[in-house]
């Protein structure tokens, strides 16, 4: 007869359990297709997360309407920035990815899995979890790639890792980590990105914070997500040197009719074009990798809005990305957290 039962092996296994931190970022379509575009905006638009609605109110809206003529227009975005190797949301997630990984293992001697899911399309929640069980991982660390914490981003990803833990016997356990907009490294990082784009094209006439939008009526229900962005904004002018009148915050991407938090970026950034700024520097701090809002939205859309206004230059300070800077801010947000489990 066997000596342990399959139960008590198990068990007998969680003593020797593995930890992993697992990345989350929002998802992207799997190609610059309409038909792509439709299945990930189905199920990015269909959280109750992202749109507050009844859903016998938003259900007609969103089959009858948005996925009848959104996907074409957005796959049309897409393929602008679509790169040879991916979506540049999903490769620069990837790359950051094996940074943080290669950044952690120099921090400790524990062997620590890290891994990447999307909150929406691949690869799932589901997925990554289940090879990191397979591992044995019995702790899992969730990081939510979003630095300031609203509902719409950082709630919806954690609701996702939530509902795959659901479906296992033998779930893990759990620590997750809800914001990193006030932590020193990922300000240092940015400072650093912003002054190294200084040393190389000189100092613009402004520097513009542009941060994605949600609708305002979300903020007054509670969410922190407007408040975080001004620390970032305040925290990162004061390490700049700048003043409220050559650092300035704007909100991006608003869908709807609703009002979204303002000011919005795209009348900000012809306001400041027709009032002689010849140059605008442009950072969107809340975004960990350049993806769709970034790279078509800001530097391809909005220099267009700033060029045809009168300003003379439009400088786009690409998101950190992979950068050095900011795989150490991750993991030592990660190693934090971690503590007590190593």
């Amino acid at each position: 007869m066997p000596r342990f039962s399959s139960f008590e092996a198990s068990a007998r296994d969680a003593d020797h359990a593995q930890t992993a931190v697992l990345l989350v970022n929002l998802g992207t379509p799997a190609a610059p297709t309409a038909d792509a575009v439709r299945e990930y905006l189905g199920q990015f638009l269909s959280d109750p997360r992202v749109v507050e609605l009844p859903r016998w109110l938003w259900w007609p809206v969103l089959h009858g309407y948005v996925l009848r003529t959104r996907p074409r227009r957005s796959a049309e975005a897409y393929a602008k920035v679509w790169r040879n190797d991916g979506s540049p949301l999903l490769v620069w997630s990837e790359r950051l990815t094996e940074v943080v990984r290669a950044e952690i293992s120099r921090h400790t001697s524990n062997r620590i899995e890290v891994a990447l899911a999307m909150t929406y399309g691949a690869p799932s929640t589901d997925e990554v979890i289940s090879k990191l069980m397979s591992k044995g991982v019995r702790r899992l660390l969730v990081l939510p790639l979003f630095p300031q914490y609203s509902a719409t981003s950082t709630g919806a990803a954690l609701d996702a890792v939530m509902r795959t833990l659901q479906t296992l016997r033998w779930p893990p356990e759990l620590r997750t980590i809800n914001d990193y907009h006030n932590n020193a490294g990922y300000l240092a990082a940015l400072v650093g990105s912003v002054q190294a784009h200084w040393a190389e094209h000189g100092r613009g006439d402004k520097l513009l914070l542009s941060f994605h939008g949600i609708p305002e009526k979300y903020a007054k229900a509670g969410d922190p997500y407007p408040c975080q962005c001004r620390e970032t904004a305040r925290r990162l002018g004061d390490a700049l040197g700048m003043d409220n009148d050559d650092l300035l915050v704007t909100f991006q991407s608003r869908l709807g009719r609703q009002p979204w938090l303002r000011p919005y970026t795209d009348e900000i950034i012809g306001q400041l074009a027709r009032q002689d700024v010849a140059t605008l520097d442009v950072l969107c701090p809340g975004f960990a990798v350049d993806c769709l809002e970034t790279l078509e939205e800001i530097a391809m859309r909005y220099r267009a809005t700033f060029l045809t206004n009168g300003g003379k230059q439009f400088r786009y300070i690409p998101a950190l990305n992979d950068s050095a800077a900011h795989a150490s801010a991750l993991a030592g947000t990660a190693m934090h957290h971690l503590q007590g489990w190593l």
